[in-house]
């Protein structure tokens, strides 16, 4: 089998692919202080903007590990895109809501994203789609089962 036959490698150079388009939209929008990742996780936070939002929940939202999600978080916090506020209930329980400087990014961002999926979705059919998320949704199940710490990423996402 060629490394270009693998599954896991076609999947690998796909994604860094995206990541890398996403990376460039994000300079573009916000004159480079923004990355793709805290694009997506703005606009995550954004459809969750009305919740009550802590880490944990960012983690299982993005499939990412505590430590990734600190990591992603602190930078989002250093760069004035998201506070992370102490709740009265809990003292350990830290609230993610997002800035206005955020809030204003949004709309720029979605626009990128938006463009993203719509180049996506234009490449293959109704059909090509369903079968595509379909065995997608099966490889991210078995390697789920394989690895006891991964995080779905399935609901809401």
């Amino acid at each position: 089998m060629q490394q270009n036959e693998r599954i896991s490698f076609a999947l690998h150079k796909t994604s860094r692919c995206i990541k890398r388009y996403v990376d460039r939209r994000a300079q573009e929008v916000c004159d480079g202080g923004l990355t793709g990742t805290h694009g997506w996780a703005i606009g995550w936070l954004y459809d969750h903007r009305h919740e009550d939002v802590f880490q944990r929940d960012f983690e299982k939202a993005c499939g990412v590990r505590r430590s990734t999600a600190t990591s992603i978080l602190q930078r989002m916090e250093q760069n004035g895109l998201v506070v992370r506020e102490g709740v009265p209930t809990d003292a350990r329980l830290k609230k993610i809501t997002l800035t206005e400087k955020a809030l204003q990014l949004h709309r720029q961002v979605e626009t990128a994203f938006d463009t993203l999926e719509e180049t996506l979705r234009g490449a293959l059919t109704e059909e090509e789609l369903r079968c595509f998320f379909s065995v997608l949704n099966k490889i991210q199940k078995e390697v789920e089962a394989d690895d006891p710490t991964a995080q779905s990423m399935h609901p809401g996402v």
